[in-house]
């Protein structure tokens, strides 16, 4: 391992997770693991890149030096972002899993006990069924979930990362909600709350902010596509900030008109789950028990709502196409999982069709602590309210008054150019 001191995180840091990394491969009485999974990747080596749709390994062996297998052209980010010594990195005309075999040879892994990622996205069964008939002398055993052991729980530097993802979320949020407005699009609210995502320090997040108005609440996991917000309706904002790969996500509401009794009571029910999660979650709960908290809640409501999905997930270090870690711990019935300092949630007491026809909701980022939790947020839960908003004489179309602004510069400009002849002549018609 390369020391250095410019990396997301202390040196002794990288050295601990790979450390008890090789302590869980000892208790598997495996001699090496292939990890191929990006987020994995990155939480042992800091490497990142946006190109690890190609085939990417880091090769973790019991006591020997840990190396790699990229594709040519990624090696430059071993180089430049991680402690990672030994590269075997192969040509875009060349065979990535051969490299990956060959390299097992070289480094004398060939015949051992050898953990793969069995249900990674990034090791496809074609990938799998060439490792199995090219390397016969070994013994390939499935270890999906054992860095993720690792990764379930933040550690304090991990905390305060996910803290700045949380800064830019945040900023992005509120520019969101200032931006709602009628006559808006929602891609310009999108362009909103990604600018200042990124003014923030935000960084590329694995997912875009969903932006949806009005009837488009309803559908899942919809964002923007250039409808206009009319006056009297709501929006539905979930914003995801990202800092060095490590994210944080909340939900909120923006009502343009005055709020009625229904949206109010969903504010409120919310704003109660929520309330629940911080005054009961804590250490020793099980997920389930989370779960069943927030449902009840939830559930108990007049106006059509329903909690439809899991009421939250495990989240940190992510690439597209999803900013979750749920699949390592999703908050949902019958899921014995205990919760331990330093997990770290997406809590989503969110409501699905309000007199059904409206989505609404409001979220947060928990970390278990000692003795609780604890929010990465200080945003204000409440519906943002613009009852000004809600008529429509109040609201001119933004592309119409740009339109409109576009043509009255125009005749200025046509006038400011027009033939001093044609000028002098209308001075003379004109009436003193």
């Amino acid at each position: 391992m390369i020391e250095r001191d410019d990396m997301t995180f202390p040196f002794a840091e990288y050295q601990r997770r790979i450390a008890e990394l090789r302590q869980r491969i000892a208790e598997r009485h495996l001699d090496a693991v292939v990890i191929t999974d990006p987020e994995n990747i990155t939480y042992l080596t800091d490497y990142q890149t946006t190109g690890y749709s190609f085939f990417q390994a880091l090769v973790v062996p019991l006591e020997k030096e840990p190396f790699m297998i990229t594709r040519a052209l990624e090696d430059s980010n071993v180089w430049a972002r991680t402690w990672v010594e030994l590269t075997r990195p192969y040509p875009d005309t060349g065979d990535a899993i051969q490299m990956l075999v060959d390299a097992l040879r070289e480094f004398g892994l060939n015949d051992k006990r050898i953990g793969y990622e069995r249900n990674s996205y990034f090791f496809p069964a074609y990938h799998q069924d060439c490792i199995h008939t090219s390397l016969k002398d070994g013994k390939l055993l499935d270890c999906f979930g054992i860095v993720e052991e690792g990764r379930i729980c933040k550690s304090p530097v991990e905390i305060e990362v996910m803290q700045r993802a949380a800064v830019a979320a945040e900023a992005g949020m509120r520019a969101g909600l200032e931006a709602c407005l009628p006559g808006v699009t929602e891609n310009e609210i999108g362009a909103a709350i990604s600018a200042a995502m990124f003014r923030a320090g935000g960084e590329t997040p694995a997912v875009m902010p969903y932006v949806t108005s009005g009837p488009r609440t309803m559908i899942g996991h919809a964002t923007w596509e250039g409808r206009t917000v009319q006056p009297g309706e709501h929006v539905f904002l979930e914003v995801g900030g990202c800092y060095r790969r490590y994210h944080a996500a909340l939900m909120r509401t923006a009502i343009l008109g005055e709020m009625s009794d229904a949206m109010h009571e969903a504010q409120e029910t919310m704003k109660r789950a929520l309330d629940a999660i911080h005054t009961v979650v804590q250490p020793g709960m099980t997920v389930s028990d989370v779960d069943n908290l927030v449902r009840k809640i939830i559930s108990d409501n007049k106006v059509g709502a329903r909690l439809i999905t899991r009421s939250g997930y495990s989240i940190g270090i992510a690439f597209p196409p999803s900013w979750d870690e749920g699949y390592i711990i999703s908050m949902k019935q019958g899921n014995s999982a205990i919760l331990k300092e330093g997990m770290t949630f997406h809590m989503i007491p969110w409501m699905w069709g309000v007199e059904g026809d409206k989505t609404c909701g409001i979220s947060d980022t928990i970390v278990i602590t000692a003795d609780g939790c604890r929010s990465l947020f200080n945003l204000e839960r409440d519906f943002t309210v613009k009852p000004e908003a809600g008529k429509k004489s109040d609201c001119i179309p933004l592309q119409s008054a740009r339109k409109s602004g576009e043509g009255e510069k125009a005749k200025k400009d046509k006038q400011g150019k027009q033939d001093p002849k044609d000028q002098s002549q209308d001075q003379a018609v004109s009436p003193v």
